[in-house]
């Protein structure tokens, strides 16, 4: 490699960075780093010198870093007291100087099998280069890039797509992230590394019929997890999935690695590794598999030891009431779920909650967010007080919660208590579990639950279900009956999936039955087996019910306050989103559009179009842009004594465009 004479100052003995030359291939393999299993190189167009530099990756990690400290000769210091001043004119001034990008290196199969080499260039997600300047980027890089590789533009976020959709494709040829990374053979949807033995199923059958020999010390493998998924080592997906799904939610909580592999059954023929005892190593861009000599001397999990702690549930005389008269507090009457939606309509209604302080909090070297949520909230200039009035407003104008009311434990007290059968039952049960019988836990807690569906709603209770709501039943509305127990959206113990819900309600006797469905599921052999794991009691375990009348929805979906991959970006929001229900977004009915927003710079982008095919119109895209700096609000209120502890938040857009919130918990991190 031969460098220009005016390049010895920005070139050392442990810096290869390269000024002003042609890139060839071997260049940039010399320069480039690795991000998932891409290799890729940092450039910096200088306008103003018509030059450009080719960053040594190992050596300038950091674009801001490089521009202050080697081109403007700036101190760390003073980029540091300064720092969003200084993003804001290289990634966001329409005059800027400095083009900022990374060149990726991709490999495409052609239909004779050959392997053709191309390169794609993308800025930074927060940067909001126009189509003027997307284009004079494009054409700088290609003008110096060997003419024998494709080069590729692709799009940050929906802003630049939104700027190229009147430059031409044969002018500026362009991928979407969801082209490039849709095929991707690996990816990570919960961090981890453990080790135990492969248990590989081609189907759910095969999965079924070994489900019962499960244990601890197993990584399950198959193209889509069950729900009913016993705790294990490791979940292995074979096809494509959500981080949002019930199983990356439980696999988050538990702790345990997670990904999507989908050359598994090639890694397992070529390594031999059915059945054989594996490290299993998730991490944000690599993802591998190694077989073993022989079995480890593995230790009980520690989730063996651990055990989660519930209050004590409260069964006096608490009333049938109605979600917006519930607050937090009320969890232990009534449940998490129940509680949270009550909290929910009282921040919506009073308006008087900071839904500021993940904004206030130190990210250094910046004292606080407050100026990009002064900029998110449209008053750039607004004082700390103002952007509590101006947050409470975007929130109560952008969402409602759902009305509706919430059946307390006492009902579900006074049912369990109403059958000597069922209390004798529920004794055994106990039994079982205290000495830890596993081999007939199971069959006790189906028995229980045969006994529960078969027995009559005594009248009392039954008076006070349908009397909750009158009105809704005379007029033959469809009702929604959600579980809402105090065993579960617990630190370490989130049961996502694990309890029911009746979404397809109609009259007084599919109301109670429904109820008495949900009830029923405290019992299920899955539940009670992972309470037992965590030593949940029993004793203390409730089940509160949520009834609310059935909102049509255009769309439904999760939103979580975080990106479940990489743990530690503060900034964006994950959003999942399908026609419909939300249940179809976790469930893994559907693959479902997945989308990045920023809440503190802004934007947003594509990440999947799931099984539809096509993304969502901008102006959907916008609106959910709106809904995930809502749920980052939310978040300051919700996460208690944590403002950085994400939130999990189910919501349904209906065919009037308006947002509806139907659960808010913790997420499990």
């Amino acid at each position: 490699m031969t460098l220009a004479p005016d390049e010895a100052s920005a070139s050392d003995a442990a810096d290869r960075t390269v000024i002003g030359a042609n890139l060839s291939l071997p260049l940039f393999r010399t320069l480039s780093g690795v991000l998932a299993g891409h290799s890729y190189l940092k450039v910096v167009v200088d306008r103003t010198e018509d030059t450009w530099h080719l960053l040594d990756t190992s050596a300038h990690p950091f674009h801001v870093d490089y521009i202050a400290t080697r081109v403007l000769g700036m101190t760390a210091d003073e980029l540091d007291a300064d720092l969003d001043a200084f993003n804001a004119s290289v990634y966001m001034a329409p005059g800027r100087r400095f083009l900022l990008g990374v060149l990726s290196l991709h490999c495409d199969e052609e239909a004779d099998g050959t392997e053709r080499l191309f390169l794609v260039l993308e800025t930074t997600e927060a940067d909001t280069m126009d189509g003027t300047l997307l284009k004079d980027f494009y054409d700088y890089v290609r003008a110096r890039v060997d003419g024998r590789l494709p080069l590729l533009l692709k799009p940050a976020n929906h802003g630049q797509e939104h700027e190229l959709a009147s430059i031409s494709e044969a002018r500026v040829p362009r991928i979407l992230s969801q082209q490039l990374f849709g095929n991707r053979t690996r990816t990570c949807l919960n961090m981890g590394v453990a080790e135990g033995r492969l248990r590989y199923f081609r189907s759910l059958d095969e999965y079924r019929g070994a489900a019962v020999d499960l244990g601890w010390s197993d990584i399950v493998a198959m193209p889509c997890l069950p729900d009913d998924v016993p705790r294990v080592a490791g979940f292995v997906n074979t096809e494509p999935t959500t981080p949002l799904s019930h199983t990356n939610v439980l696999a988050s909580g538990w702790g345990i690695p997670n990904a999507i592999v989908r050359d598994l059954n090639a890694l397992v023929k070529r390594h031999g590794l059915a059945d054989a005892w594996v490290r299993y190593s998730v991490q944000e861009d690599t993802i591998t598999l190694e077989r073993l000599a022989g079995p480890p001397e593995l230790e009980q999990p520690v989730w063996h030891q651990q055990r989660i702690r519930i209050d004590t549930p409260l069964l006096a005389d608490a009333p049938i009431m109605a979600l917006h008269r519930l607050r937090r507090a009320d969890r232990d009457s009534y449940g998490t779920k129940a509680a949270n939606l009550g909290e929910l309509h009282h921040v919506l209604d009073s308006r008087t909650a900071d839904l500021t302080t993940f904004y206030t909090r130190p990210r250094p070297p910046r004292p606080d967010l407050l100026a990009h949520l002064a900029s998110r909230l449209g008053e750039p200039e607004a004082p700390a007080q103002r952007l509590r009035v101006l947050a409470a407003e975007c929130v109560a104008q952008a969402v409602r919660a759902p009305r509706g009311v919430a059946v307390p434990f006492r009902l579900h007290h006074l049912y369990l208590t109403s059958s000597p059968a069922l209390q004798q039952g529920i004794g055994k049960l106990k039994m079982a579990l205290e000495l830890d019988a596993l081999d007939v836990i199971d069959s006790i807690s189906l028995d229980l639950q045969h006994l529960m569906q078969n027995m009559p709603m005594p009248d009392e209770i039954a008076r006070a279900i349908t009397g909750s709501v009158p009105k809704l039943l005379d007029e033959g509305r469809r009702l929604v009956v959600r579980s809402s127990s105090n065993a579960e959206d617990l630190p370490g113990f989130s049961a996502a999936g694990i309890y029911d819900s009746v979404t397809t309600v109609r009259g007084a006797d599919q109301l109670l039955d429904a109820v008495r469905h949900v009830w029923v599921s405290l019992l299920s052999p899955r539940s009670v087996r992972l309470r037992h794991q965590v030593g949940i009691s029993l004793d203390d375990t409730y089940m509160g019910v949520i009834i609310q009348e059935y909102a049509p929805a255009d769309l439904g979906g999760v939103l979580v306050t975080c990106n479940p991959t990489r743990r530690g970006d503060f900034r964006n929001v994950y959003l999942n989103c399908t026609a419909g229900s939300p249940e179809r977004v976790v469930d893994g009915t559907v693959l479902p559009h997945q989308y990045l927003y920023n809440t503190v710079e802004g934007g947003g982008r594509t990440v999947a179009v799931g099984s539809t095919g096509t993304d969502l119109a901008a102006s959907t895209r916008a609106s959910l842009a709106r809904l995930a700096l809502v749920g980052r609000l939310l978040q300051s209120h919700f996460s208690e004594d944590d403002p950085d502890g994400a939130l999990d938040i189910e919501w349904l857009m209906t065919d009037e465009g308006a947002f509806q919130l139907v659960q808010v918990r913790p997420y499990a991190q």
